[in-house]
């Protein structure tokens, strides 16, 4: 099999992230980022990456110089999508931009290569549709980190070419990631729904006095979190009874539903609540240790992840 070549265009946070993922999955990565100096710092972020990486055992075998062996960076976007199969686009969340972005990226690109976007809120429908070669192009959103939290959305717009989504759920799967592989487009895609509606409960939690910011956050953090590391809801549901999920539902679908109600309408994200859960998060975390805590985060998830797939080869 060819190895892979693929185009990170914005190489910031994510995009070298996404390099070091690719890279640990035997392929070439060539760095483009249209701001001036960030592509070219981003071999020295990747390398430390990969460094912390092979420490916890994450990088399929791979040692942290064979990833940077195989990351360059581009001198210029043509240079950089030369010959790609796969191009990673990581430019700011603003359609304008990506429409422009997407342009250059149809244009350059060589016609059989797949273009994916890791936009987290705008369809690709609103920014393809005017390109010739839209029926390559999909969404491959991860959740940040990619290099360690496995899920990856792939979702087409309406004129994607089925077999653009299975190439790019391939390469995931090659690369060390999970794709969910999404039938068509939705606002949110599957994740930010699915964490959109956790979070309209939390601040409706807070915003009617039923608890605290941070009682919220151990709820979760203590209590679901550490069952959902290792079990998805329905999985959850169908274990949590004898009889599996119809005898769940059948002994808890009523509790749902009498909560239903309560849950119909949107929570405020403004106002008292929004005023204490950002005080409560201020003290525990200062404005200017946010950084800190970002590297605590990645630093426990790292050893997370690593005693996930640990047991996932067990």
């Amino acid at each position: 099999m060819a190895v892979p070549s693929i185009a990170i265009v914005g190489s910031g946070l994510i995009g070298c992230a996404w390099a070091v993922s690719f890279a640990r999955g035997g392929c070439s990565v060539a760095m483009y980022d249209a701001t001036e100096g960030v592509a070219a710092a981003a071999p020295d972020h990747i390398r430390a990456m990969a460094e912390e990486m092979a420490a916890a055992d994450l990088l399929m075998g791979e040692t942290p110089d064979a990833v940077a062996s195989r990351v360059r960076v581009a001198t210029d976007l043509a240079d950089a999508l030369k010959g790609v199969s796969h191009v990673q686009e990581n430019v700011p969340e603003k359609l304008e931009i990506k429409q422009a972005v997407w342009a250059e990226l149809d244009r350059l690109a060589p016609k059989d290569a797949v273009l994916a976007s890791s936009t987290s809120a705008l369809l690709p429908s609103a920014f393809t549709e005017g390109l010739a070669g839209r029926h390559r192009c999909v969404v491959a959103h991860p959740i940040n980190p990619p290099s360690l939290i496995p899920a990856v959305e792939v979702v087409p717009a309406p004129w994607t070419d089925p077999e653009v989504v299975e190439r790019t759920a391939q390469l995931m799967e090659r690369i060390g990631q999970k794709p969910i592989r999404m039938k068509r487009e939705v606002d949110g895609f599957l994740m930010n729904r699915l964490q959109g509606a956790l979070l309209q409960e939390a601040f409706r939690l807070v915003d009617q006095g039923i608890a605290a910011p941070e009682d919220v956050d151990i709820g979760i953090r203590e209590g679901l979190a550490p069952r959902w590391a290792v079990v998805g809801p329905f999985e959850t549901i169908d274990l949590n009874a004898p009889g599996g999920v119809r005898d769940y539902v059948a002994r808890y679908g009523g509790m749902y539903s009498n909560m239903a109600p309560s849950q119909r309408d949107p929570a405020d994200w403004s106002g008292t609540a929004l005023d204490q859960i950002d005080a409560a998060r201020r003290a525990s975390v200062p404005l200017d240790d946010i950084p800190k805590a970002q590297a605590r985060r990645d630093s426990r998830l790292t050893a997370l992840m690593q005693f996930l797939r640990g047991q996932s080869r067990a």
